[in-house]
């Protein structure tokens, strides 16, 4: 018999003594509203209200016109991938099928798929790298705030993944001024099972509310709802004291004591300490002992499964659907489960209900929980998370399904929680390689210095020489983000070598490539750091050059190029293999891409390079690959600084720039910042440039093979325009010096000697600056293009006096016009041209200060320009004042916004190309048209295209076939 002598429902949900917090969340609500985003951390321990606090937030008027998504994370779902987002969203019902319907993942929102889905499938989405993901989910969010302001609440958050968090913080960080309030609950005495909780509830803008115990006030009030009238105050008192003024235990005291017919008078104090002691425990457990044993095993069942459907329940239990019914209506007027739903009504609710279950009992119904999830085909991770609870794993099904569960994990690009499964399942099959190799691929992705430790561990194991080969390839990749790149040549290296000796003269298709796949990490590895690229530059130039029919073909093609590039090998041999890693059958790789175009650039291609990048570029905003994005942007300014093309260089790196300002990450770059401040000193702003550089956190970074000499020729030629000039010829030599130790003998990549020449001029230390320009002379002549000649020469003519210097200007200004390099062309015609007037030859002077105001116009270098007006005019030249075109005073990320604009993209699909906010791309086209004078999209184009028209007037092409050595 189910007895009849039950406590009142309803006492949960009575809230009292939390005006304070309700005032501030209301407040919150009321600016999120205004479009003044927001995040709430409500804080104490358990029991004190946070919850039903929670629950009457979202209830009151203040959230009735917001979407409200609300949903709290569990012990038993603790650091499921994504599982806190999950729980917000799980209301929408979003799926794969809703991708092409639904407009709640119109564009870029699609990409959160991944996170959302419920099923095991992951071959459907596009793309389930991290950013991709996050990104994805900051789209959707997007869209629904773009109907209502939306409240985002979220309960229990210590039990919350590392994924979910982390996209909370991405969120935040780029909602600042949009309809958005954040609300998470957490205990204060639990240790958060993701670091992320801190960096999330540390944000300088979120309020912060720790909720305290009930005053004494508060406790009369509950009393008196608790009995329907007044109490005696030293009843009052003398409960209130018990539990500390916790809510919670308060309310499970009350109705105890109801339960047992204890009144609330000076007799009922007495009978209140007796039963006060563990009251949650000693509550539970009595409302348990007085009910039948079936209603019991349903209370287990419900504790073990948590918020599941009643079948489930039903079918852990071993009871009938009516016996459940019947059950769950007992347990919910006993407030033992949650009124709106079939999981238990606290945490401490389920402790007591398991507490008195021994081990055994307790992990044979965890195990046989999970056989239930598993005989419904549910996804292994909700299967796996059964398992991790257990205290040790059983039987190899067990371990079989956390490795399931590990992929569905990484397939929702969440390491975290595959490292969870992988950690657990290897504690029963220590030796597995596939699981050791599985585990320190999803490590690498949050903690690459461990994950090499993994590996190592692995490489040091007994293996056959082809799985070495495997698991060394692995681990030069990961040894690339360790920044541990010499580690990962010597064993590359060794396993090389043990690969030729056991594949023979003759090896299969299969075997030449592994090998291949060798050989191409070896050489990606190798070029990273100075200390290793000698020795890889000449494995390079050993290594016979592939078709490029495969993958690792390419990317070894494009590493012998860049490689051969770098060392002022054979210039055809190094375009022909750019050309092929980039053009054979089959999509190029990301690393083919950006080290064939450096390549194909420092071969005078430049529109061959650009081309390249902007297929890079095109990738990286389809599958939302932030950092390659930036980085083939920093790459591409590298390019059109080279040719000249000044303001779409500085658009490019401002973009760059401004992309990772908002990123966690972008402390660990160097290239776009430096790409910046190369534009900025080239376009006078040297004052911001030095700036720029200054901010540079990059670690290690005098180790690095291309980012150390390019910051330093950067930094070198900024000082220099601050008047420095010893300081930048210091940094210049530390240029050369670094290129020495890498064997980096380009005279196109950072000429720096052609830099230390002029300065050492300045300093009137001409013999210096000669020795200079003659070994910028002799690379230029090894290398062959006619860049690199025109440089050599324009070196010559800085360093020689008179007439004859006069002349090797001439000829590298003619040289210079033969290559894409407008920029250095304008300065080569400037020098002719001032060094002809201090000959007193105005008449010559001239025609070439002309030609070079001219060129510097159509670059974007006014500063040159106006250098070579004021001498055409003392000269006895004419020229108007230079006025520069309005697309100057743009911004970069002003100038990017402006040409998808008038192309015709919306502001929506600028915002995701560029991987910013709506509000930010209508915030720069607002600033555009006003310094343009323009008040539409349509007035955009012709502004723009003008300034298209006069670059296209200098072609990239050569205007005669390039030189060749």
């Amino acid at each position: 018999m189910v007895p009849d002598r039950l406590p009142p429902a309803g006492l949960s949900d009575c809230l009292v003594g939390r005006a304070r917090e309700m005032a501030v969340l209301k407040r919150s609500a009321e600016a999120a509203r205004r479009g003044q985003a927001g995040l709430v951390t409500l804080q104490g321990p358990p029991g004190i209200g946070k919850t039903s606090l929670l629950h009457s937030f979202i209830a009151s008027d203040a959230c009735r016109e917001m979407t409200v998504l609300h949903g709290a994370c569990s012990e038993i779902d603790a650091g499921a991938g994504y599982g806190g987002v999950r729980a917000l969203f799980r209301s929408l019902g979003l799926s794969a099928e809703d991708a092409a319907s639904s407009p709640l993942l119109s564009g870029g929102a699609r990409r959160a798929l991944p996170a959302l889905a419920t099923d095991s499938g992951s071959g459907a989405y596009e793309s389930s790298a991290a950013y991709s993901v996050m990104h994805g989910l900051y789209w959707l969010t997007a869209n629904l705030m773009a109907e209502r302001p939306l409240l985002l609440a979220l309960d229990d958050v210590h039990w919350c993944d590392e994924r979910s968090l982390a996209w909370i913080d991405f969120l935040l960080r780029r909602s600042e001024e949009m309809p958005l309030l954040v609300v998470l609950a957490q205990r204060d005495e639990a240790v958060p099972l993701a670091s992320a909780l801190a960096d999330v509830a540390a944000r300088p803008s979120s309020a912060f509310l720790e909720l305290s115990p009930l005053s004494r006030q508060d406790v009369v009030e509950l009393v008196g709802y608790a009995y329907q009238g007044a109490a005696e105050s030293t009843f009052v008192r003398d409960v209130a004291a018990l539990p500390g003024g916790n809510p919670m235990l308060l309310k499970r005291l009350l109705l105890e004591l109801k339960s047992a017919g204890v009144r609330p008078d000076e007799h009922g104090v007495s009978r209140a300490r007796e039963i006060a002691g563990q009251v949650v425990s000693d509550s539970v457990r009595g409302m348990l002992r007085a009910l039948p044993e079936w209603i019991r095993t349903l209370a287990r069942a419900a504790a073990v499964l948590g918020d599941a459907p009643a079948e489930r329940l039903g079918a852990l239990a071993g009871l009938p659907p009516t016996l459940v019914d019947e059950g769950v209506k007992v347990l919910r007027k006993a407030e033992i489960l949650a009124p709106d739903g079939l999981g238990l009504a606290h945490d401490l609710v389920r402790s007591a209900v398991l507490e008195d279950m021994d081990g055994d009992a307790l992990a044979e119904l965890r195990t046989s929980a999970a056989l239930l999830l598993s005989d419904e085909s549910l996804p292994p991770e909700q299967v796996a998370n059964q398992l991790l609870l257990l205290p040790r794993l059983t039987a190899p099904w067990m371990t079989a399904v956390l490795c399931d569960a590990a992929g569905q994990a990484e397939s929702r690009a969440a390491p975290e929680a595959a490292v969870r499964y992988l950690t657990r399942a290897r504690e029963a099959d220590p030796d597995s390689l596939a699981l050791r190799l599985q585990l320190a691929r999803c490590v690498s992705q949050t903690e690459p210095a461990e994950a090499v430790r993994q590996l190592q561990a692995v490489l040091e194991s007994p293996l056959d020489v082809r799985t070495r080969a495997g698991v060394a390839v692995q681990f030069g990749g990961v040894c690339l983000l360790a920044q541990q790149s010499p580690a990962a040549v010597r064993v590359l290296e060794e396993v090389l070598q043990q690969l030729d000796c056991e594949l023979g003269r003759d090896p299969g298709p299969a075997d030449v490539e592994l090998r291949t796949e060798v050989q191409a990490a070896l050489l990606r590895a190798g070029a990273d750091e100075k200390s290793t690229i000698g020795q890889v530059r000449e494995r390079a130039s050993s290594m016979p050059a592939p078709p490029g029919d495969t993958a690792a073909q390419r990317q070894l093609l494009a590493m012998q190029a860049l490689l051969g590039a770098l060392g002022s090998d054979d210039v055809e041999g190094c375009i022909d293999k750019a050309r092929r890693a980039i053009r054979a059958t089959g999509s190029p790789t990301e690393e083919s891409l950006f080290a064939s175009s450096f390549t194909l650039s420092l071969a005078d291609e430049a529109e061959e390079a650009l081309e390249a990048l902007d297929r890079l570029l095109q990738a990286s905003q389809r599958s939302a690959a932030a950092w390659s994005y930036v980085l083939a942007l920093a790459i591409r300014a590298f390019v059109l600084h080279g040719i000249g093309a000044l303001p779409e260089a500085l658009a490019d790196a401002q973009t760059s720039v401004g992309i990772i300002a908002d990123e966690r990450w972008g402390h660990t770059s160097a290239m776009p910042q430096i790409a910046l401040a190369m534009v900025l000193t080239d376009l006078g702003e040297a004052q911001r440039a030095a700036s720029v550089l200054d901010a540079i956190e990059r670690p290690n970074l005098d180790r690095l093979v291309t980012e150390y000499p390019w910051y330093a020729q950067v930094a070198a030629r900024t000082r220099w325009s601050l008047g420095d000039v010893e300081g930048g010829l210091e940094l210049l030599y530390a240029c050369g010096r670094s290129l020495d130790e890498s064997g980096v003998a380009n005279p196109v990549y950072l000429p720096w000697w052609l830099d230390a020449a002029g300065m050492l001029m300045d300093l009137g230390r001409t013999g210096q600056a000669r020795g200079l320009a003659e070994h910028g002379s002799e690379l230029a002549e090894r290398w062959g293009t006619p860049r690199a000649k025109a440089l050599a020469g324009l070196g010559g003519g800085l360093t020689t006096p008179g007439r004859k210097g006069i002349e090797l200007l001439v000829a590298s200004a003619e040289m210079f016009a033969g290559s894409p390099a407008r920029g250095e062309h304008a300065r080569a015609e400037f020098l002719v041209g001032r060094a002809l007037l201090t000959e007193g030859d105005r008449r010559s002077a001239r025609d070439h200060l002309r030609t070079a105001a001219d060129l510097a116009q159509r670059c974007g270098t006014f500063k040159l320009g106006e250098m070579a007006r004021t001498l055409l005019i003392e000269a006895g030249g004419r020229m108007r004042k230079m006025s520069g075109s309005p697309l100057g005073m743009l911004t970069g990320m002003e100038r990017k916004v402006a040409d998808l604009a008038a192309a015709g993209t919306s502001n929506r699909g600028i915002a995701e190309a560029l991987f910013v906010t709506v509000r930010t791309v209508e915030t720069h086209l607002t600033s555009a048209y006003r310094k343009l004078g323009v008040t539409s999209r349509a007035d955009l184009a012709p502004v723009l295209s003008a300034r298209e028209d006069l670059v296209k007037k200098l072609p990239l092409r050569a205007a005669y076939p390039p030189a060749r050595r």
